[in-house]
């Protein structure tokens, strides 16, 4: 069995029976390493060393879990949780929790897509916002599940399609993968290109909300004898401050990690609250997206193995020959392909420049048009990141949702937005593949 694959799919399982994601990333390096013949020391060595290109990111996740915290220690978001279940609580009819629920999965479709391409923030807002209301969702029986699948809709959705924020990152790898393989097209044409496969979460998120639309109940309940702390205005506005800062630091430096640090700074310098306080807050919010980081890390050092191995090539070599030159078995196998390195890389971002310089080659051979190479590359880059153990995009909502030990990352996350998104993927990716 080809190395990459093999290490993808005892990850998986691993994964699947509840073992540690960092542990099962580690154990499928490991195997894949071996099974491809690079040797104990040598694997090892490649996997540490890929760790490093992680560092950035883990650092940022953390940071920004910090200054979550922070903005949840003011009790802003506790303050409005607050008021919701009280006015349910006095007009408890089941048309008043309807109308609460739908408003509730409009406004985080809404916070998710905006922290793609309008306020480029990505998970950060997960933490701030998502904690504060699980006493909310308990209350209203809302499966987890749901909101699992929405807020990975609006984290995937908005990047594959719209070309703004980290929607034109995604398509500026698209366009330099398809660069260094001296294939000049447009970069206009690859939301275009986008456009059909792009359906397949709208499909998937529709179908998330009638599954998982029936009441759940989870164990812990709102505390009806909760006080929210009062909150003075020079609170509100040291905290809007500081959320404006980060945004406008991030966005001129380009650095999460500088937009995070300003936006911590700020509370400090202003001195909302006792230092120690702050400290100790800052502390926990560390703790709970570092978590996040860790997976990160340790992905990183799995692709870096799987790179190295020289088995992604063989492994597309391997289904090219199994389609013997038909078009429509070879645009399938890409896209599986596609599915199983992301799986494995757990990035979206990562794995195009992989696939990219291996599928152009091969798409020129079969006779496909740019629009639809470029369908496949950024579909079959986005397969996967909607249901991989160590895709941030399901590590955030876990984060979240999993505050209170009530939300299983493998099953309540992973599993519901991998049957969810990329079914329909690859359905809309190979239509687009064979039409344009």
């Amino acid at each position: 069995m080809n190395a990459v694959l093999l290490a993808v799919i005892i990850m998986i399982i691993l994964s699947l029976c509840r073992l540690n994601v960092v542990l099962s990333l580690f154990i499928g390096a490991l195997v894949g390493g071996l099974a491809a013949g690079m040797g104990l020391n040598e694997t090892i060595t490649i996997f540490t060393s890929g760790i490093g290109d992680g560092s950035e990111v883990a650092l940022s996740y953390a940071l920004l879990g910090g200054f979550a915290a922070l903005i949840s220690y003011s009790g802003i978001t506790d303050y409005f949780v607050e008021k919701i279940i009280r006015l349910i609580k006095q007009d408890s009819t089941v048309k008043t929790r309807v109308w609460t629920k739908v408003i509730i999965i409009v406004s985080l479709i809404m916070l998710s897509c905006l922290s793609q391409n309008v306020i480029p923030i990505h998970i950060a807002f997960i933490p701030i916002v998502v904690p504060p209301l699980l006493s909310l969702f308990n209350e209203l029986k809302l499966d987890r599940r749901m909101v699992a699948v929405v807020i990975t809709f609006g984290l995937c959705f908005p990047y594959t399609l719209l070309p703004f924020g980290f929607g034109h990152i995604f398509h500026e790898i698209i366009k330099k993968g398809f660069d260094q393989a001296h294939y000049t097209i447009q970069f206009d044409d690859i939301w275009k290109a986008m456009l059909i496969p792009s359906l397949g979460f709208i499909v998937g998120l529709i179908l998330g909300i009638i599954l998982y639309r029936k009441p759940r109940i989870y164990t812990k309940t709102y505390d009806a004898d909760f006080i929210p702390k009062e909150i003075s205005r020079y609170t509100v506005a040291v905290t809007v401050l500081a959320i404006i800062v980060t945004f406008v630091v991030q966005l001129l430096t380009e650095s999460m990690i500088f937009g995070a640090l300003a936006g911590i700074l700020i509370f400090f310098m202003f001195r909302v609250y006792d230092w120690k306080t702050l400290d100790n807050e800052l502390v926990g919010g560390i703790k709970i997206m570092a978590y996040i980081g860790v997976v990160m890390l340790t992905a990183n050092g799995f692709a870096k193995v799987m790179n190295e191995s020289g088995q992604l090539k063989s492994l597309v070599n391997n289904m090219v020959m199994l389609t013997q030159g038909d078009k429509s078995l070879s645009i399938i196998f890409m896209l599986i392909a596609g599915l199983i390195i992301t799986l494995g890389i757990g990035s979206s971002f990562a794995t195009i420049p992989i696939i990219a310089a291996l599928f152009i080659p091969f798409g020129q051979q079969i006779g496909l048009s740019p629009l639809a190479l470029i369908s496949i590359i950024g579909t079959a880059g986005a397969l996967g990141d909607a249901g991989s153990p160590a895709s941030d995009s399901t590590l955030g909502p876990t984060a979240g949702l999993n505050m209170d030990g009530q939300h299983d990352h493998i099953w309540d996350t992973c599993v519901p937005t991998f049957l969810l998104f990329n079914i329909p993927l690859i359905i809309f990716g190979y239509i687009a593949a064979m039409v344009l």
